[in-house]
């Protein structure tokens, strides 16, 4: 399946990283054609020496490569022949393993042992659960996006009525997993509401319900928010917020590590005031 082509949001981060990345190699090169030792560069900027040397090493700005192998994995190969002979009633991972190790497969068992336990799943089998004589429904391997940390993310945290069914089958899915799971889904979506309805009144319950969650990620959250208590409550009931500024101090100080040893103050000026 062809990757899906970046979003105009994906291209436009991907861009300022670019720039984040590429304004210290210009003026490590700038002070370098001036005639400072890679040592000097180093204190100046406060990078590591090894870094500035690495910098210089490189004629030309070194761009990151995508991976050509993405989603793909030492396993791929052999899952169209695990899934013929599990779908057969063959639902032995070793022996699975031992069978493509015959055909070249060079990877590891506990890899063919997490895969085989992705199918057990698939059919509603619990870990080592048999049902002999009970036919299940066959496994096909799925074409589907990898779902990634920043997807499950984008998907969990998004706005009720922008979900699809595919995206509510999904979450559904997911809380199936394990119950920490659910509970980490269902205390960031509840916190989510909070903050876009600004609904203070609920921010002390979903405290307490996150604290006694047993979730230790949520439980660390809480307490840093417990710590902010009373800038976090005038988030929920005052109109004003220092977003804004914050958004424009990013937007400026990316704007200066572009212009980093390109020009004087007077064009760095002029940049700022043509972003504006």
């Amino acid at each position: 399946m062809p990757p899906s082509a970046p979003t105009l949001q994906e291209q436009t981060r991907a861009a300022q990283r670019r720039a984040w990345r590429l304004a210290p190699y210009e003026h490590v090169w700038t002070l370098h054609r001036q005639g400072w030792a890679p040592r000097a560069i180093a204190q100046q900027l406060g990078m590591g020496r090894w870094t500035v040397v690495r910098y210089l090493r490189a004629p030309t700005f070194p761009e990151r490569k995508g991976r050509s192998d993405k989603g793909q994995s030492v396993l791929t190969p052999y899952k169209a022949y695990i899934l013929k002979w599990w779908n057969a009633g063959d639902r032995d991972a070793l022996q699975l393993f031992r069978a493509i190790q015959r055909h070249g497969y060079t990877g590891s068992y506990p890899t063919v042992a997490r895969y085989t336990q992705r199918l057990r799943q698939a059919q509603g089998l619990r870990p080592r659960e048999h049902r002999p004589g009970q036919p299940l429904s066959l496994v096909v391997e799925g074409q589907h996006t990898l779902l990634t940390t920043r997807r499950a993310t984008r998907r969990v945290l998004q706005q009720p009525m922008k979900c699809t069914e595919a995206d509510t089958q999904l979450l559904t899915h997911l809380k199936a997993q394990h119950r920490a799971i659910a509970i980490a889904i269902e205390l960031a979506q509840d916190f989510a509401e909070i903050v876009r309805t600004r609904q203070p009144d609920r921010f002390d319950n979903w405290l307490d319900r996150a604290t006694a969650s047993g979730v230790a990620p949520l439980q660390r959250f809480a307490t840093g928010l417990r710590t902010d208590y009373e800038a976090v409550q005038a988030g929920l009931t005052l109109r004003w917020s220092n977003g804004p500024v914050e958004g424009q101090m990013n937007r400026l100080k990316m704007l200066k590590h572009q212009m980093l040893g390109r020009a004087k103050i007077d064009l760095l000026r002029q940049r700022f005031l043509l972003a504006a």
